[in-house]
């Protein structure tokens, strides 16, 4: 028979079986009646009574499961933690705006400008009619600007993409509108668009240092397969358009419709000191140039969208 010093105390099997994850694991799966029958075998080789109290444990001789002392340190066994679940609606989802933020040309509205940066033709026509109302709408005191870099009627290889109407809608517009029209040039202003830079209220009208502005005849449309008639229409519907840019050119610059229709008879270009003394502008944007309203304050602000401060509490 085995002594003493071959087999472990009760108290260190228990241990060695708690402490070691393989050994527990065993332990779990071995049948209950084995790890008894050691546990006793080494409680009779140490002197121990199957029913004494022993310093770590009680070890029945019953089937019964061995339920360890408070003090026995058993290892950490955590059943598998469930995922983490996020909420709807939480996370950066809240701090995105719930509409989409306001484009260039929105935001410039905001600031009372009006942007012409494609040749005319219907679509930029109406979008530059509707700004001019929404504006007088908003306001009907604080000046208009109208930024202007477009070819006219024509792209820039000369080929007509729009009618000549198109200049004068905005042209009736403007002069429509209960508001101050300041006009600016920058890049090209050429045609129906030099005319409309021209149209701004006297002493509004300005060009940037290196603009360009270009006075030039109505263009005919391509006119395809058309009878010799339909060809004597459009020409009298070309000189109509033609003879109110000249009155129109007549009463923005001072000249004669006479000595305007010489000179338009081949492009007319002119620098910004050359539109100057034409009359089509009044002046060139430099730096300390006012063009604009001054910058408001924040009180003014404050004021405008009708908020008010409240006092410093008393202390």
């Amino acid at each position: 028979m085995p002594g003493p010093d071959s087999l472990l105390h009760p108290a260190q099997c228990l241990h060695s079986c708690f402490n070691h994850p393989q050994n527990y694991s065993l332990l779990r799966t071995a049948p209950r009646s084995a790890c008894l029958t050691q546990t006793a075998r080494s409680a009779k080789a140490w002197g121990c009574n199957s029913r004494q109290r022993c310093r770590v444990g009680t070890v029945r001789a019953s089937a019964d499961l061995w339920s360890p002392d408070k003090h026995l340190h058993l290892p950490d066994v955590h059943a598998a933690a469930a995922p983490a679940v996020v909420s709807p609606g939480s996370g950066y989802e809240d701090h995105k705006p719930r509409t989409p933020p306001p484009d260039l040309p929105s935001l410039l509205l905001d600031s009372r400008i009006t942007y012409l940066g494609m040749p005319l033709v219907p679509a930029v026509t109406e979008l530059i009619i509707a700004e001019l109302l929404y504006l007088q709408y908003k306001d009907r005191t604080k000046p208009i600007f109208l930024y202007i870099n477009s070819t006219g009627t024509s792209r820039a290889d000369g080929e007509t993409v729009g009618f000549e109407t198109e200049g004068t809608a905005i042209y009736d517009t403007m002069q429509y509108v209960t508001n101050e029209v300041h006009t600016v040039g920058v890049g090209v202003a050429i045609g129906q668009s030099c005319m409309l830079l021209s149209a701004g209220t006297k002493g509004k009208r300005f060009m940037l240092p290196h603009a360009t502005a270009m006075l030039q005849q109505p263009r005919v449309p391509p006119t395809g397969q058309r009878q010799a008639v339909e060809i004597q229409i459009k020409w009298r519907e070309v000189l109509a358009q033609k003879q109110a840019m000249l009155k129109i050119l007549s009463q923005t610059t001072g000249h004669s419709p006479e000595k305007l229709d010489k000179d338009m008879q081949r492009p007319l270009y002119m620098q910004p000191r050359d539109a100057i003394e034409y009359g089509v502008i009044d002046g060139v944007v430099r730096n300390e140039t006012s063009i604009i309203d001054a910058v408001m304050s924040p009180e003014q602000w404050d004021k405008e969208a009708g908020l008010v401060a409240k006092p410093a509490p008393a202390q």
